[in-house]
């Protein structure tokens, strides 16, 4: 067990003593307090916004509707738990005639891990931090929450801890599950502690990289998952570009300079027919956009640096200049650069420009005609958390003559991505059930997760098999009257014997 100071030992002694209450609370009483969160999340709108724009640069409208999405995840988990799919509950059913001999009542479900820490992240204030996706999948599950605060928006973070703690006491719900810490030290501290059961992140390569790496060290090794960077190809035909290259120059503009580049899904590269007009369209469309404050001075100075790199690279042409300005506060407003570089100098100047620019730069690589776009994909990371590949209409049939390219491609980057978009952008990631947001290598730390959706509640459940068990002792998921009404996956007696037989 770690060494922790009086107040985080009195946090983690709390969390660990509510798992046992909070795991047994019902569905239904977990629903209505998240719920009430979301509910009083929004009634605190205007005030938390307000909070939020001056701690981070980020717009109202932005902020407004982030807090919408927030509120969104909370009912959609909320949702999820009462239907009970997420418990995967399996039943195979006694059988004196199983094919290799007596089979035993064998029962399955997922429970709570127990504890979890979730290191908040800077440029989500609402839906990736205090309250954000993996809260509340955290809490959904029925797992102790304990939030390290991201320093980039404190105050802030209190407001929404306070929201959220009323909430959930006056929903009922256990003492001890929800508490919120500041420090890095702090962080790392209740991560290595053994009563703490899992971890999650949203963050850069290196912080999610160490954090992991602590995760991984402990005497009794833990789950961490972290979502940490992506630069998100996208790869644009010759005739989709001449059928709309406007439309196109447009929602690539739109996608880069959101919440000043700041996010893990902003399209970082773009390849491009070479010669083609997508070059002409984006300056024609980019005009004069306004200057956009960074999310702190860290990030500004990092951004700035980043952006010198790509921009000193040999073969590298400027499309939009853009720029940074830095203010008395150290705080930097960045204005968009999009920048050209020939597929031949992109591969020459790998090092310098492969890597994620976290702002509003983006690079567009030129690649000669005849170019096997899916040998690009492994050109980047291992792994990505979107690619997007924009067609024409007659391409998105399906008959044109370079349809079996394009197949090859998609799969390509099936293989490196979690999400793989058609004639869209990245950016705006939808919270519904199917959605995946999550990759390989360096995308997350586990590729089989994701950190949108309702799966993302199961990585803090493990599965409990129960053998021969009586009915009163069983966890309700995987009675025989099913009180809870869950889907139940029944393998029943007698089927092993025809177990492959429509094969043969």
């Amino acid at each position: 067990m770690s060494t922790l100071t009086a107040p985080l030992e009195s946090i983690v002694a709390a969390a660990s003593a509510a798992a046992p209450a909070f795991a047994a609370t019902t569905a239904q009483s977990r629903a209505q307090a998240l719920v009430a969160v979301a509910n009083a999340l929004e009634g605190e709108k205007p005030r938390l916004v307000e909070i939020a724009m001056r701690e981070t640069g980020l717009t109202e409208a932005r902020l407004t509707g982030e807090v919408t999405r927030t509120a969104v995840q909370l009912r959609l988990m909320a949702d999820a738990i009462v239907d009970g799919g997420y418990l995967d509950a399996r039943i195979d059913q006694a059988d004196a005639d199983f094919v290799l001999g007596a089979r035993p009542d064998i029962r399955r479900s997922l429970t709570p891990l127990g504890p979890v820490i979730n290191f908040s992240a800077s440029n989500f204030p609402f839906a990736f931090s205090v309250m954000g996706g993996d809260s509340a999948a955290i809490l959904a599950a029925g797992c102790p929450l304990i939030v390290k605060a991201h320093s980039g928006h404190p105050e802030l973070s209190d407001a929404t801890a306070e929201v959220a703690t009323r909430a959930l006491a006056g929903a009922g719900m256990p003492a001890g599950i929800f508490h919120l810490i500041h420090g890095r030290d702090a962080g790392i501290a209740v991560l290595q502690d053994a009563r703490v059961k899992a971890g999650s992140f949203t963050g850069s390569i290196r912080v999610g990289r160490l954090l992991a790496d602590i995760a991984a060290s402990r005497p009794a090794p833990i789950p961490f998952f972290g979502e940490l960077g992506s630069v998100n190809p996208v790869f644009i035909t010759a005739d989709a570009i001449a059928e709309r290259a406007g439309e196109i120059a447009a929602g690539y503009l739109t996608s880069v300079t959101g919440s000043a580049g700041q996010l893990c899904t902003k399209p970082g590269f773009v390849f491009a027919p070479e010669g083609s007009t997508l070059p002409a369209a984006i300056k024609s469309v980019a005009g004069h956009p306004g200057e956009h404050r960074l999310l702190d001075p860290r990030i500004a100075t990092g951004f700035a640096t980043r952006r010198d790199e790509v921009l000193g690279s040999p073969g590298v042409t400027p499309i939009v200049e853009g720029g940074v300005r830095f203010d008395e506060q150290g705080h930097g407003w960045a204005t968009p650069t999009v920048v050209a570089v020939s597929l031949e100098n992109f591969r020459a100047g790998h090092d310098a420009l492969v890597e994620e620019s976290f702002g509003p730069l983006s690079i567009i690589v030129e690649t000669p005609e005849g170019t096997d776009l899916a040998s690009l994909m492994p050109e980047f990371y291992e792994g990505n958390l979107t690619g997007t590949l924009h067609l024409s209409a007659q391409e998105a049939t399906g008959t044109t003559a370079n349809a079996a390219e394009l197949q090859s491609l998609v799969t390509a980057m099936s293989h490196q991505v979690g999400r793989v978009l058609f004639n869209g952008w990245p950016t705006g990631v939808a919270v519904t059930p199917a959605q995946q947001h999550g990759g390989p290598w360096p995308a997350t730390t586990n590729d089989s997760s994701t950190s949108v959706g309702t799966a993302a509640i199961t990585r803090f459940l493990r599965p409990v098999a129960f053998q021969n068990a009586p009915q009163a002792f069983l966890p309700d998921a995987l009675r025989d009257d099913n009180p809870l009404g869950v889907p139940q996956e029944i393998a029943a007696a007698g089927l092993s014997q025809e177990w492959g037989a429509r094969w043969e």
